[in-house]
C-alpha cells in the first residue's frame, strides 16, 4: 500500500519537553529508539515493548548528532568533537575533532552503506554561512565535502545508498548529490527542494523502502514525503510547530518517529501545544531502513 493510501494514527510515543528533540535512529540490537536534546544535551531512548523512556545527560555546551558502530559503542557528536561511548559502562574516548577555530558546532549525520559517517556543522548564531558538510572515515580522516553552509540538516542516502541528500535549513534549500560508494566521492550536486520564496525551513529527513524522502519542517508544523524526482507525494499535519527530524523504527521498522522541539515558542503556544517537546510516533505511513553501523563496510565481509 502506498503512502498516501495508508489510514494513519499520530499519537506521543514519549511525552517529553525537549527544547530540541533531534537525530532519531532505531537500533535492532536493543530494540530502542535513540534520539538526542542537542540544548538540554540528553541522549534517551525509548522502548516500545515496555514503553519505558531513560535518559542520560551529559556535560557539553550540546549533544549534536550521532550514529550507531560496528562495535557496538555509539559515536557521538559533542560540540565539534566525535567520541565513542558505551552505553553500557558510560565510557568515552576521543575519535575525531571534526572543526576547530569557529563558533559553530556539528549538526545531524549519517552512516552510508560502505560505514562512512557523513556529517554537518552549523553556525551557532544561525545566520553566518560558516558550516560544512563532512565525510568521517572509520580510520578518523574527515574529508570536507561542501562549504557555504549556514545550518547543515536533513543527510540521507537512497536505498542503494548512491544518492546523498543534504539541507541548509536557513537557506531553505535540500540537494542531491551522486554518491561513489567505493571511494566515497560526490558529484553532481543538484537542487532537489527549494522552498527560499516561501521561507519554509526543511529540518531532519530520513528514506523510506520505496526510496522517498520524510522531510520535517521546523516551524512548519508538518512532514512531506517527496518522491526521488523532488515532486511532493504527501503532506502530513502535526499537532506541534516545530517537529525536527524522523526516522522509521520499530521491529518491522512501520513506525515513524518523529522528534519536536519546545525552542522559540512562547508561553502562549507551549500551553496550546501540549505534545511540543514529545517524540511523536505514526502508524501507517509505509516503512523505513535500517540505519547503516559506522564501520561496518559489507563489502569487505
Amino acid at each position: 500500500m502506498s503512502a498516501g493510501a495508508a489510514a494513519i494514527r499520530i499519537e506521543a510515543a514519549v511525552r517529553g519537553a525537549d527544547r530540541l528533540g533531534e537525530t532519531p535512529l532505531w537500533c535492532a540490537r536493543t530494540r530502542k529508539l535513540w534520539w538526542l536534546d542537542i540544548e538540554q544535551p540528553t541522549l534517551q531512548s525509548f522502548d516500545p515493548a515496555s514503553g519505558r523512556h531513560e535518559a542520560v545527560a551529559f556535560d557539553c555546551a550540546c549533544l549534536g548528532t550521532q550514529a550507531l558502530t560496528a562495535s557496538g559503542e555509539r559515536l557521538l557528536g559533542r560540540d565539534l568533537e566525535l567520541v565513542l561511548r558505551s552505553d553500557e559502562t558510560g565510557a568515552e574516548r576521543p575519535f575525531a575533532t571534526v572543526e576547530t577555530g569557529l563558533d559553530n558546532r556539528l549538526n545531524d549525520g549519517r552512516v552510508d552503506a560502505r560505514g562512512r559517517f557523513w556529517v554537518g556543522t552549523m553556525d551557532n548564531a544561525l545566520h553566518r554561512p560558516n558550516g560544512s558538510l563532512y565525510r568521517v572515515d572509520p580510520d578518523g580522516g574527515v574529508t570536507k565535502i561542501a562549504g557555504d553552509v549556514i545550518v547543515s540538516n536533513g543527510i540521507a542516502f537512497s536505498p542503494d545508498g548512491r544518492t546523498l541528500y543534504f539541507t541548509d535549513t536557513r537557506r531553505h534549500r535540500s540537494w542531491a548529490f551522486d554518491l561513489d560508494l567505493d571511494d566515497g566521492a560526490v558529484t553532481d550536486r543538484r537542487l532537489f527542494a527549494d522552498h527560499s520564496a516561501t521561507g519554509e525551513r526543511p529540518d531532519g529527513a530520513c528514506v523510506d523502502v520505496d526510496g522517498c524522502l520524510w522531510t520535517a519542517f521546523f516551524a512548519g508544523g508538518r512532514i512531506v514525503r517527496y518522491r526521488p524526482d523532488g515532486r511532493v507525494d504527501r503532506t502530513i499535519p502535526l499537532p506541534v510547530t516545530n517537529p525536527t527530524c524522523p526516522c522509521f523504527g520499530g521491529p518491522d521498522l512501520k513506525t515513524l518517529y518523529v522528534t519536536t522541539a519546545t525552542k522559540f515558542l512562547s508561553p502562549e503556544q507551549l500551553a496550546a501545544e501540549p505534545l511540543a517537546g514529545a517524540l511523536l510516533a505514526i502508524e501507517g505511513v509505509g516503512q523505513g531502513l535500517p540505519e547503516h553501523r559506522f564501520g561496518h563496510n559489507p563489502k569487505e565481509e
